[in-house]
């Protein structure tokens, strides 16, 4: 089967720097984390803010009974937005934490499964840190009464996460270690029997992703402006290469068809250059197969 590549359009602009798309009740939400808030986009462009956050807000979930959680970066902790609006602490990052909360997934049961970077990255994201040059960090479970666990020990800067239809599969994206990692999800939320769900090539560091129906997965490259279609075993299906030239750091399937795919891009990850300028987008492409699973 030939590869296909294919070019994204331009949907929305003025973001610091985006993260952490999610398709919700008919919307994309999003946050920004020099913006300092949660946001959300219709398919028609229409945008309102859904919650302002002192800190910097990262990964996004939904609690069974409709509450939302903040994976709050600075703050290595997960909040929790009451049905009031207001923002609470729900559970602690701490003290599997090594860095900057990041991206998370939260099962069907509101089992959280929270990542970090597990270094200090304050300069913009080159690639040339390996898993030999850092230390590793853990994947931390916050369960629906708050109490953590670690979930997993040993990862190169856990990214995104997805959890497929059945709840019985989580896979991860290792950004330092250029691989998809899969692990089996009990019922209780326990994960166990890790294993290498695809390499990468070289140049690719997998960041935000998104599942297919067909368990293949969309993942941004956190090293270009591109987005691939991954299949277990590593084979890359298709490519989408950003608009703008941006980089790329986060995609989510939505649209009623669950076939559109939403990228987020950014000019750049350094934190300094980030906050300066509004360079952020959200782009969009046409996709064959639906979104599925979780986020």
């Amino acid at each position: 089967m030939s590869m296909q590549s294919s070019v994204a359009q331009p949907f929305l602009s003025g973001l610091f720097f985006g993260e952490c798309p999610r398709w919700h009740e008919g919307r994309l939400w999003y946050s920004d984390f020099y913006d300092h808030g949660v946001f959300s986009v219709s398919p028609e462009g229409d945008l309102r803010t859904e919650v302002e956050f002192e800190g910097e807000p990262a990964g996004l979930g939904w609690l069974p009974d409709g509450r939302l959680l903040i994976n709050s970066r600075l703050d290595r902790a997960v909040i929790r937005r009451e049905a009031d609006g207001t923002l609470v602490r729900h559970g602690e990052l701490t003290p599997w934490a090594q860095g900057h909360a990041n991206d998370m997934v939260v099962a069907s049961n509101g089992q959280a499964y929270a990542g970090n970077f597990g270094f200090e990255l304050t300069q913009e994201f080159d690639g040339k840190v390996r898993r030999a040059n850092i230390g590793p960090t853990s994947l931390v479970r916050v369960d629906p009464d708050g109490t953590s666990h670690e979930a997993a020990d040993d990862l190169a800067f856990p990214n995104g996460t997805v959890i497929t239809a059945d709840g019985a599969t989580l896979v991860i994206a290792e950004s330092m270690g250029g691989c998809l990692t899969a692990f089996d999800r009990s019922p209780d939320g326990t994960l166990s029997g890790r294993r290498v769900w695809a390499a990468l090539p070289e140049g690719f560091a997998p960041d935000g992703m998104c599942l297919c129906s067909d368990n293949t997965i969309w993942v941004a490259n956190a090293l270009g402006a591109e987005f691939a279609r991954v299949a277990e075993g590593g084979d890359i299906l298709e490519r989408i290469s950003t608009a703008t030239g941006l980089g790329s750091f986060a995609c989510m399937l939505g649209d009623e068809d669950r076939r559109t795919l939403y990228m987020v891009t950014a000019a750049t990850s350094d934190q300094v250059k980030a906050q300066e300028k509004r360079t952020g987008c959200i782009e969009t492409a046409r996709t064959t197969v639906p979104g599925a699973g979780l986020p």
